[in-house]
């Protein structure tokens, strides 16, 4: 029996997400791939879209869009990706309904996995490399950013974090990091010593970010929180400087008056992997930043940390690990 997690109201993920047993999947169709699931990755913002689903569901709806597996069959008359055959290893992205021991996918998600990388990374080799491609190239668009401007992001040390840190030392662009705790902070010195790190457990924080930058523009900030942080960064943004929200980790909005963003001319943008993929990605930049995806996988393995592996039968804990303040690396299920 495939077993699959649904759930069918929002509301808290560890209480809203349940297991459910169905027949195994028939063979596949034209345009189709059978996966066998070795891993996913439960994702914070998986479980903030669950959180957020409006009303009750007729039907259960599957929950999760990354996985990993080898691949059982592939429809009769199906083009897939290079590398994607019988056998070989894949990760799926976007898939509705990851979640699974037994995934049919559209044969255009599925993506062969390199070799050298172990389960562990493959089951997150899309979502945070992906993301951390749309937010450089969010940053691109600013005419001072690589140049003198520096871009700062909050929640550094989080997965999404550290990639956007590796790729910035690769392609030596100006960062400074923002952690909530000083011990968050000592322990990203360590993995980045060559990067400042400033921790917002202290008031003030913001002049150490400006005493780092040493009286250069903040041009760019990430921030995935929302709530005091990202008006912070605001405060710290110079003229015609741009935030991009990509997350929703505060409980409280942000607060900023109209004549914060014209006096300085600020772009305050949100943006989330699952809707710029869907919606600003052509076929031909998903081709590139897939590849592109892949290559940071492969150059900042170490940086793919694992904070926990469970059994689907644990998922209440799981869910619940996925969200614990101060966790380091993703959370991993292994759905047999």
């Amino acid at each position: 029996m495939n077993r699959r997690v649904v759930h069918t109201r929002g509301g808290p993920p560890a209480e809203v997400l349940t297991v459910v047993e169905e027949p195994d999947p028939t063979a596949p169709e034209r345009g189709q791939v059978l996966i066998r699931t070795t891993a996913f990755t439960v994702h914070p913002g998986d479980l903030q879209a669950i959180e957020a689903y409006p009303g009750t569901a007729a039907q259960p709806v599957p929950a999760g869009v990354e996985a990993t597996g080898v691949v059982e069959a592939i429809g009769p008359g199906t083009r897939v990706a290079p590398g994607v055959e019988v056998g070989g290893r894949v990760t799926v992205f976007l898939h509705p309904g990851a979640w699974a021991r037994w995934i049919v996918a559209d044969a255009e998600v599925v993506v062969a996995v390199p070799d050298e990388l172990s389960d562990e990374v493959a089951a997150q080799m899309m979502v945070n490399p992906l993301t951390t491609v749309m937010l450089r190239r969010e940053a691109q668009e600013h005419l001072a950013f690589g140049y003198d401007g520096f871009l700062v992001q909050t929640a550094a040390g989080s997965s999404v974090g550290r990639l956007v840190t590796g790729v910035c030392r690769f392609h030596n662009l100006p960062l400074v990091n923002v952690v909530r705790s000083d011990r968050g902070a000592a322990v990203l010195r360590e993995r980045f010593p060559d990067v400042p790190v400033v921790s917002t457990e202290h008031p003030g924080w913001t002049d150490e970010v400006r005493k780092v930058v040493g009286g250069r523009p903040v041009s760019v900030a990430f921030d995935p929180i929302g709530g005091k942080p990202a008006e912070s960064l605001l405060d710290l943004l110079a003229p015609g400087g741009k935030l991009v929200s990509y997350g929703q980790i505060a409980e409280e909005p942000i607060s900023v008056h109209a004549s914060t963003l014209l006096s300085k001319s600020l772009t305050l943008r949100g943006k989330n992997v699952i809707g710029w993929w869907l919606s600003e990605a052509s076929a031909e930049r998903r081709t590139s930043d897939v590849a592109t995806a892949k290559q940071i996988a492969l150059g900042l393995t170490d940086q793919f940390d694992v904070a926990a592996v469970y059994g689907l039968g644990e998922l209440t804990g799981a869910v619940e690990h996925a969200v614990r303040p101060g966790k380091v690396g993703a959370v991993l299920v292994r759905p047999w």
